[in-house]
């Protein structure tokens, strides 16, 4: 999508078109660690912790995508970045969560970080894990059964890993 529009959510302004964006996945409980019975206030309380960056994709005023941007650790490990990423389910498999990643890789880049890496990545989200690896990112570990579905049962998870061009 190349008229896709790249800024910090604003909150309060944000939060229906948010909302509408979050709540299908979490309800949907197969690709996000968050519990699927979750409140909009406990999910957002999650999304806009005090320790990620919000932002959003917008095309034509509307939002379609939102990820967040985070150390994902402290101290001697404080150079990797983190993110999540969301998708409006009307607007998967436009190219956002594609453009959103490189928007992230780009942002992490500019603010030091040396690389990104992704903890959780469900292994049977097939269409994310394809993604993930056309944009670079490697699995480096595979947590068994680290993963609960709806139904009960569990699914490995990876973690994932590239390194940044360009990190000042």
């Amino acid at each position: 999508m190349a008229d896709l529009v790249f800024r910090p959510a604003m909150r309060p302004a944000d939060d229906d078109p948010l909302w509408a964006i979050l709540e299908p996945v979490v309800r949907e409980g197969t690709t996000y660690p968050v519990d699927p019975g979750a409140s909009r206030e406990q999910v957002f309380a999650y999304w806009f912790a005090s320790d990620k960056q919000v932002f959003v994709a917008e095309t034509g005023g509307v939002l379609v995508g939102t990820y967040y941007l985070k150390p994902n650790s402290t101290g001697p490990a404080a150079h990797v970045a983190n993110a999540g990423y969301m998708v409006h389910p009307a607007a998967r498999g436009r190219g956002v969560a594609r453009a959103m990643a490189h928007d992230s890789f780009a942002r992490s880049a500019v603010q030091g970080f040396a690389a990104m890496q992704f903890n959780l990545v469900v292994a049977t989200n097939a269409a994310a894990l394809h993604l993930w690896q056309s944009v670079g990112m490697e699995e480096v570990g595979r947590l068994p059964d680290a993963f609960r579905l709806p139904d009960g049962s569990t699914v490995d998870a990876l973690v994932m890993y590239r390194k940044l061009e360009g990190a000042q």
